[in-house]
């Protein structure tokens, strides 16, 4: 019998785990394709699976949010006169003498210590900086499917707001409900080896369990229709069909696929 496993893709170990694509064009390791909707590629780039420094972040095509005290498009933080680092600065007290130590942060009633949050340091590749973006708010954006703890399927997934390419193919059908936003699913593949056991079909239900267990009220996805099985990140409209999804928007290229929970 076979032993199943599905993994969090949280750091190195799990990143390791993503299995190639089956098209070796493409990669799941190396894909930026949803998190930058200007410039993102599913292509294969074998330097990204090298640790580094830090990648820039995908641009937001939103803009500002309007709010003068939180632009997003910032090119430095904003300065916060509650953040413990900028409370620690001598420069912080006024009237305090040349020589004088700040008091400590965690002497502040109104700057309490945080307990630390997982992250993905900046060495990482840079598709697992992307996939670690939300680790310590939402969770993991990644699950692998083991099967006899061999690597054989792979989901992406998690809030819209990670995925701008997303946000823009919503923006193209103003029929979709608007509030609350859904989750998406943007990635679903396994390995040719794998195929025909039914791992896809319980990737994407361990991720509809996890999604609705945070809360989301339902999950889309976005398939392109009219490419080869092997050149499309989010399978075909069938395919979620039979995972209990159904057709929300039907497009003859870029249908809207979605399952709501409860």
């Amino acid at each position: 019998m076979t032993s199943i496993r599905i993994v969090d893709v949280t750091d190195g170990a799990g990143f390791a785990l993503v299995p190639p694509c089956a098209d070796p064009s493409f990669d799941h390791r190396t894909c930026d394709y949803w998190e930058d909707a200007d410039r993102g590629s599913r292509a294969a780039r074998r330097s990204w699976l090298e640790a580094g420094p830090a990648a820039p972040a995908a641009r937001d095509h939103r803009g500002s949010s309007g709010n003068p005290f939180l632009d997003e498009r910032a090119d430095r933080p904003s300065f916060n006169p509650f953040d413990p680092a900028v409370i620690g600065r001598p420069s912080f007290y006024p009237l305090a003498e040349d020589g004088d130590e700040a008091p400590a942060a965690s002497d502040n009633p109104f700057a309490p210590r945080r307990p630390s949050r997982p992250s993905v340091g900046a060495e990482a590749p840079r598709k697992l900086q992307l996939l670690g973006r939300g680790l310590g708010i939402f969770g993991s954006y990644a699950k692998v499917l083991l099967a006899d703890d061999e690597p054989v399927g792979y989901c992406q997934y998690g809030p819209l707001s990670a995925y701008p390419r997303a946000q823009r193919v919503r923006e193209l059908y103003p029929r979709l409900p608007s509030a609350p936003l859904p989750a998406v699913i943007t990635c679903i593949a396994t390995t040719p080896r794998g195929r025909g056991a039914g791992h896809a079909h319980a990737l994407v239900r361990a991720v509809s369990d996890d999604l609705a267990g945070r809360g989301f009220a339902a999950v889309e996805t976005y398939p392109e229709v009219g490419r080869p099985p092997d050149g499309t990140a989010a399978a075909t409209p069938e395919f979620w069909i039979a995972a209990g999804f159904v057709l929300a928007i039907d497009d003859e290229r870029f249908p809207v696929m979605r399952r709501e929970f409860g």
